[in-house]
């Protein structure tokens, strides 16, 4: 479709943010796990008690059930075990509903980030788009907010439990023995310097195998939509060696993030056996001391475990957290991304339907890093005018199709429908009264009559019907194997090219707009329906206004007017036959496509 090249890198790859400044803008954008985040504290902190519960249990069954002054006392152990179990029954249903409160937040705040970042890119501009493959954005929205939720539900619990769980086994070491508190304080203290050290290292891991996972699904979907043109040319094998490539940085850049991660995982297990062993050689000294009772001791045991598991899964929390933080990054960088085409919405100016005047004013544009495609554009389009932009490629016909539909915005002037600034039009306006109808007309996967539809969706059977029969496509619908019912496949790919322009056509004339810009919508057509999509067109075009990108001496030929762009300036507007009567761009284009066609170029 473009006559324009462009190089531009707008989409960032991964938001710049630290990791607590990620999560929190993370969850300002999922409103709904905010939300959802305080009850759910306060349910982890009754599951914990629940846990913390026990070891108190044990050592007083221990002290003062078992090992009583008088001997066993054989009601107080049952007590304790009756404790114990409505202890284990409050924990499982605490834990229950943290589990299903946390679940619903997580999906229901991700939904709104997946929405938000689909919306997103909708605000973005067709260049900014195109400077990040379809398959990496696609990946944005699906895998890696995959991997959000995935940590936020099971990793996110884990972290709410585990940090409660820590706190109140410190508070009963405390109670039980500072001196063995003290012990396992001194024994994590190195733990605390490598979860430090491990933390930079592994966010940079995961940070790379999200972004090779992006870089991979755009090397597989390039491949899959391009199947016929590799085949075409016969780079099978370089298509294949290229997603190898792809699938090979992926593999390298998870198996170096697990290396990391088990580094990590292996030297948590390693610091946890040790303080088990030294708080046991310490306590038992203590008990023999009589410092600390036999009951104490066990229960001092228990909570050492119960303190070691969370710090222990501290290091899988921290591969998850710094995976999911990866995740947020990349799905933030789109986010956060300058909306440079957005909606005004309901601040915008909504215009009536009906014959419509357009001005380019001192219009000017350029890519990014590049010079201007475009300079100085002053142009008007009267009411009810079949206007033909001609020129050579690269000139910038394309670029004033793109600002004409507000697929783009010019870096300088303006654009005007009935004298209003194309940027104050709310979407809703715009899109109701101008219709892009492009070379290749993209059909989804669905039937005929849903594709044609597709512009104005409370269109009914009948004025779909209408539609057809206006534009004298009556006998082509009738060849289809299911006429209006008959489905297209993805992409339209069980139509020819020409049918797929012509769906496209009827879908345009369905949506009735006032402005028409067509790109050379003939341009890609094969020869057994051009004559039928030539007709169409002429149906679609009839009294209202239209702008060709004209590539073909016949769009040219049929215009009202002709607008002639050279190298980024509009050099010459007139009817067809004014111009070349004058001798000057036009008529020198014009005679060379004369030539082509009498030499059958």
């Amino acid at each position: 479709m473009s006559d324009d090249s462009f190089t531009s890198s707008r989409i960032e790859g991964q938001s710049s943010l630290g990791t607590l400044a990620t999560l929190r803008r993370g969850l300002e954008l999922s409103p709904e796990l905010k939300r959802g985040i305080g009850l759910t504290v306060v349910l982890a902190v009754v599951a914990t008690l629940g846990r913390v519960l026990i070891p108190f249990v044990v050592q007083q069954t221990t002290d003062n059930g078992i090992l009583a002054d008088g001997g066993p006392d054989t009601g107080f152990v049952l007590r304790a075990i009756l404790v114990a179990a409505a202890a284990v029954v409050v924990t499982s249903v605490a834990q229950y509903l943290v589990n299903v409160r946390l679940f619903t937040a997580a999906e229901s705040g991700l939904a709104t980030l997946r929405m938000r970042a689909f919306r997103h890119i909708h605000d973005l501009s067709v260049l900014t788009q195109s400077t990040e493959r379809r398959g990496s954005l696609v990946s944005r929205v699906t895998n890696d907010v995959d991997t959000i939720s995935m940590f936020v539900q099971f990793g996110g619990l884990m972290l709410l439990i585990s940090t409660a769980q820590i706190m109140l086994a410190t508070l009963l070491m405390l109670f039980y023995s500072p001196v063995l508190a003290l012990v396992v304080y001194l024994c994590f203290i190195p733990l605390v310097f490598l979860v430090r050290r491990f933390q930079p290292m592994l966010g940079e891991a995961y940070g790379a195998v999200r972004t090779r996972v992006g870089d991979m699904l755009g090397a597989i979907s390039e491949a899959i939509v391009g199947a016929v043109t590799i085949r075409a040319y016969g780079v099978e094998d370089r298509t294949a060696e290229r997603i190898d490539r792809a699938i090979e940085e992926h593999r390298r850049s998870a198996i170096r993030a697990q290396v990391r991660s088990v580094m990590a995982f292996v030297s948590g297990q390693g610091f946890a056996g040790l303080t088990t062993a030294i708080v046991l050689a310490v306590g038992t000294v203590l008990a023999v001391r009589g410092d600390v009772t036999l009951g104490q001791l066990l229960a001092f045991l228990f909570l050492v475990n119960l303190f070691t598991q969370p710090v222990l899964m501290a290091t899988e929390i921290l591969n998850e957290l710094q995976n999911a933080v990866a995740g947020w990054r990349r799905v933030i960088g789109v986010v956060d991304t300058p909306a440079d085409v957005a909606d005004p919405g309901e601040q915008g100016v909504h215009q009536e339907r009906g014959p419509i005047t357009v001005v380019f004013e001192d219009v000017s544009y350029a890519y990014p890093g590049g010079e201007p495609v475009l300079r100085d554009v002053n142009l008007r389009i009267e009411p009810h005018t079949r206007v033909a932009i001609v020129g050579e490629t690269g000139s910038g016909k394309t670029t004033m199709a793109r600002l004409l539909t507000r697929l783009m915005d010019p870096t300088e002037g303006r654009v005007l429908l009935d004298g209003v600034d194309l940027r104050r039009l709310a979407f809703a306006s715009l899109r109701r009264r101008v219709v892009l109808v492009p070379q290749e007309g993209f059909l989804f996967d669905a039937d005929v009559a849903a594709n044609i539809r597709f512009g104005r969706p409370e269109a009914t059977d009948e004025d779909i019907a209408l539609a057809i029969t206006e534009l004298g496509l009556d006998p082509w619908v009738e060849g289809l194997q299911h006429g209006l019912a008959t489905h297209v496949g993805q992409r339209g790919e069980s139509l020819s090219a020409g049918e797929r322009q012509l769906v496209a056509i009827a879908r345009a004339y369905l949506a009735d707009p006032d402005l028409l810009v067509l790109d050379e919508a003939t341009s890609a057509v094969d020869p057994s329906t051009e004559v039928r999509v030539q007709r169409a067109l002429e149906g679609l075009t009839r009294g209202r206004t239209s702008v060709a990108i004209a590539h073909r001496l016949s769009t040219a030929e049929a215009a009202d007017v002709v607008v002639v762009v050279d190298k980024g300036r509009v050099v010459e507007v007139g009817p067809h036959r004014e111009l070349v009567g004058h001798g000057g761009v036009y008529s020198r284009m014009h005679a060379s496509w004369a030539a082509q066609q009498r030499s059958g170029g």
